[in-house]
């Protein structure tokens, strides 16, 4: 397995995997897969990675701007997503290693996740490198009918 930078012709496998995490219904509150377009304007353009073996790309993770304001320049939101049939295999684990390494070089001083407490893979992954739970908003948002929970992790740079 290989670690590359995520381009725009590796989108459509991207898209699949995003896929296969809104269908979870505990992966995001999106409830469709944004096209590449509005994927990638509201990504920054470094720190963006796929795990690839074989040309099939098991796993994808980016990091996403919390604002536009100069001030929090250093502040972004992680995404991880894992192929479903590829969990439990460390992809998740080398990609935040890689997302982390790559953060530090870019200036990033503060990662932040917000995810839902049910998707105790996705917390476990993040307690795993030092995110630490600063926040829970109860009934934030609904999804599919059903209000829902979130839980809010962050880890600040060395």
């Amino acid at each position: 397995m290989t670690i590359l930078p995520l381009k725009k012709e590796h989108w459509p496998q991207v898209a699949e995997i995003y896929k296969e995490g809104i269908l979870t219904g505990n992966a995001t509150f999106r409830t469709q897969v944004p096209d590449w377009k509005a994927w990638d304007s509201n990504c920054h353009k470094h720190s963006r990675f796929i795990m690839v073996q074989e040309e099939e790309v098991l796993g994808w993770c980016t990091l996403a701007p919390v604002s536009k304001r100069f001030e929090y320049r250093g502040v972004a939101e992680v995404s991880v997503y894992i192929k479903l049939n590829a969990v439990g295999k460390g992809i998740g684990a080398s990609l935040m290693e890689k997302l982390i390494e790559s953060s530090e070089e870019n200036g990033i001083w503060t990662l932040y996740s917000s995810m839902f407490p049910e998707n105790i893979g996705s917390v476990r992954l993040h307690e795993k490198f030092g995110f630490r739970k600063v926040g829970f908003r109860e009934r934030i948002a609904e999804l599919n009918g059903v209000w829902r929970d979130t839980v809010i992790y962050e880890r600040r740079s060395k």
